[in-house]
């Protein structure tokens, strides 16, 4: 068959340009891990290095790992010392071991800090000439890594399908490598490994997934139809899941969802990055080690409250794809504020904190929150309404 020929629309200024990445193999559903073995072996590797943390060790996930790996002969290196919001010496260690023991493939299993760990241990345990402060910020990672591949346990953070890994640089400041090259060679998604995630975690990392959606769908610079399309699909999973997944821990219909949502959201932002609300997320973990999807929860309706006049009608057309019950004017400002107030409410039946003084931040913590929120400028330049070092410090004083 013939290969069809662009035609004069594709040359349309109207028609914009766009670019789309994602990991190029996923396996996902109840049971897939069982697909690990086949996939180390479809990779090359034959001299694993599992990164994780003490958490995934106790509750026992890792024991199935280990087993798959071991069935087929193969036997694992561990690193388990990942912490929240990894800090770089702990990164370090994990590289020391990859490379002391001639690791050639690289297994994150955990939440969002093993599988940033993960990448970056992959990107650095090879035979390269750059070290980790050469590639803080974008596209500063020169080669792909060893083969890599993600397992998640929570349903929020979607780094198994991003080229972003978040590190923590200093005792309170977080950086972010983006590249091409951090992409997984492969992600397993299996919801049997999220049925023991507590209420708390599960709310927290169910709103960060939902946060990933909304700020790829408002992007204002990489915003596109397919990050789109994934966006909405994620926020109807994870909006009418999160209640169950919560009340239920052991529902494996809404531990699914949960999961796939996390994951279509993540694909969403690796390719429309997020905005303020990351933004001003990033110091309650860096400053205060709150958790990241529970700082992304706590400044979540006040940065969209703030953005609403810049992104009313993106917001409507939210509201709309979640069928939002209509209570007010029939106005793109007013469909923006009820779907503001349905996820609020959202978070209010799932029991997440909605203010930082329910988690002890004093209320004189505004002025330094805002000075290192406004760092972020990698985040904040994606959001839809420009946001400037008085508005951060309103935001937070509202949040408090």
């Amino acid at each position: 068959m013939p290969v069809a020929q662009c035609d004069d629309r594709c040359k349309s200024p109207a028609m914009n340009s766009y670019s789309f990445q994602t990991v190029p193999v996923l396996h996902f559903g109840e049971g897939c891990l069982s697909m690990l073995a086949d996939q180390v072996a479809a990779l090359g590797g034959t001299r694993p290095l599992i990164v994780t943390d003490k958490g995934i060790i106790g509750a026992g996930l890792i024991a199935p790992v280990e087993q798959a790996l071991s069935d087929a002969g193969l036997t694992a290196h561990i690193f388990d010392a990942v912490i929240a919001d990894p800090p770089e010496v702990v990164v370090e260690q994990a590289i020391d071991l990859a490379e002391s023991a001639d690791v050639d493939i690289v297994i994150g299993l955990g939440g969002g800090s093993s599988l940033d760990t993960a990448k970056v241990v992959a990107a650095l345990a090879v035979d390269n000439a750059q070290v980790l402060s050469d590639i803080y910020g974008v596209g500063q990672l020169a080669r792909k890594g060893l083969p890599t591949i993600l397992i998640p346990t929570t349903s929020g953070t979607g780094s198994e399908v991003t080229a972003i890994s978040i590190l923590t640089t200093g005792e309170t400041t977080k950086a972010g490598i983006v590249s091409p090259h951090l992409f997984a060679d492969a992600a397993i998604l299996d919801p049997t490994l999220t049925l023991g995630l507590p209420a708390a975690v599960t709310a927290a990392t169910g709103i960060d997934a939902m946060v990933h959606a909304i700020e790829a769908y408002t992007g204002r610079h990489a915003k596109n139809p397919v990050s789109d399309m994934l966006a909405i699909e994620a926020l109807k999973l994870l909006t009418a899941h999160i209640e169950t997944a919560c009340s239920d821990g052991a529902n494996m219909v809404a531990r699914e969802a949960m999961l796939r949502g996390s994951m279509l959201a993540g694909q969403a932002f690796a390719n429309s990055p997020v905005g303020a609300i990351h933004a001003l997320a990033y110091p309650l973990g860096g400053i205060y080690h709150i958790p990241h999807g529970l700082s992304n929860a706590l400044v979540m309706p006040h940065i969209m409250q703030f953005n609403l006049e810049a992104a009313a009608s993106l917001y409507a057309e939210l509201a709309d794809a979640l069928d939002v019950p209509k209570t007010g004017p029939n106005s793109a400002e007013a469909r923006a504020q009820e779907l503001i107030d349905y996820l609020e409410g959202l978070a209010v039946k799932v029991n997440a904190p909605r203010r930082l003084r329910e988690v002890g931040i004093a209320e004189d913590a505004v002025d330094e929150l805002a000075e290192a929120a406004m760092l972020q400028t990698r985040l904040l330049i994606n959001n839809p309404k420009e946001l400037d070092l008085a508005d951060a410090k309103r935001i937070y004083a509202d949040a408090w």
